[in-house]
């Protein structure tokens, strides 16, 4: 006991991790990485154009686009803390990551979900409100209420993730530093530690996924609301008109949570599913949505689609 007390202080700072990939799958890495590239490149491109739209056109200063323009932004932000490290292990193997390094990207993923589960409610509450009650529109969101909502969107996801940074960091690594996956997660991380994890697995399990739950929910009790007032509608074309508007948002919330809801319960229950599987399904939900996200917004919003064709074919618009 005595000769390993210094070792185990001594990994409270622990070197280089080692992200190993998908284990199984070696042979099967250069291929696997062509298209998670083609999706990175897809999803920096739509959001990024999607965010100089809503920027540069004044008619899409709303607070529908506002929303909108927060969710390509943590798109972006989820796709490039995760995916250019995912496609580099596959392309030139096992990549080395610091501690520090493995925390901040740790950090950033699981902020992102947090916020593209709280932005997704904001715009359920933003449709709930257009619909139900849209003479009021205005008053009831204006500037004021949502700058407080996006300071609570912030604020709420940084409290629920930063805690996990600190719970991180007073564990002991003295085991192996080699994570068998293509970027660092919270409970990931946590099994390397030769210490009692259960505040880990307790917080890590509990609170984000009731946060994600909650936010389900409300969005599920908006969009109840939602069809109630449209099946309501006397006309026949403002009832398709309604439901016309809120098509992209219910397409992006059934992207984000089926996959998440999906994924908790595979990993509480699937144990007789190969790791391989697990790893790769989590690849593919960091680097789907924000993929798809722009693609359905530019389809299914006419003052998306409008603005797009402008932007692109100018003479054609003239």
């Amino acid at each position: 006991m005595t000769m390993t007390a210094p070792f185990n202080f001594s990994s409270f700072n622990p070197g280089l991790f080692i992200l190993l990939g998908v284990p199984g799958l070696e042979q099967y890495h250069i291929w696997i990485g062509i298209p998670f590239f083609i999706i990175y490149l897809v999803a920096l491109a739509g959001n990024s154009v999607l965010l100089l739209l809503i920027s540069m056109e004044r008619s899409l200063h709303q607070p529908m686009f506002f929303f909108l323009s927060m969710l390509a932004a943590t798109d972006l932000i989820l796709s490039n803390t995760c995916v250019p490290k995912t496609f580099s292990i596959f392309w030139l193997g096992p990549q080395e990551i610091t501690f520090s390094g493995c925390l901040i990207q740790m950090f950033f993923l699981h902020y992102s979900f947090a916020m593209d589960s709280a932005i997704l409610l904001a715009m359920a509450f933003d449709r709930y409100v257009a619909i139900c009650f849209p003479l009021r529109y205005t008053t009831i969101l204006t500037r004021q209420i949502i700058t407080k909502i996006v300071m609570g969107i912030i604020s709420r996801s940084f409290c629920i993730i930063f805690p996990c940074v600190f719970l991180l960091k007073r564990l002991p690594f003295c085991r192996t530093r080699i994570i068998p996956h293509t970027y660092c997660e919270h409970i990931g991380i946590a099994r390397l530690a030769c210490a009692d994890i259960s505040i880990n697995i307790w917080y890590g399990f509990a609170v984000p996924v009731m946060t994600v739950m909650s936010d389900l929910i409300l969005t599920g009790v908006s969009y109840t609301l939602i069809l109630r007032t449209i099946f309501n509608l006397p006309s026949r074309d403002a009832r398709q008109k309604a439901l016309s508007t809120c098509g992209s948002h219910v397409c992006v919330s059934l992207i984000f949570y089926t996959p998440a809801i999906f994924s908790v319960l595979t990993h509480r229950f699937g144990h007789n599913i190969p790791r391989s599987f697990h790893i790769l399904f989590a690849n593919l939900y960091v680097a789907i949505p924000p993929a798809l996200n722009p693609i359905i917004y530019g389809v299914k919003t006419k003052q998306i689609q409008d603005k797009i064709i402008l932007l692109f074919f100018p003479k054609e618009n003239k």
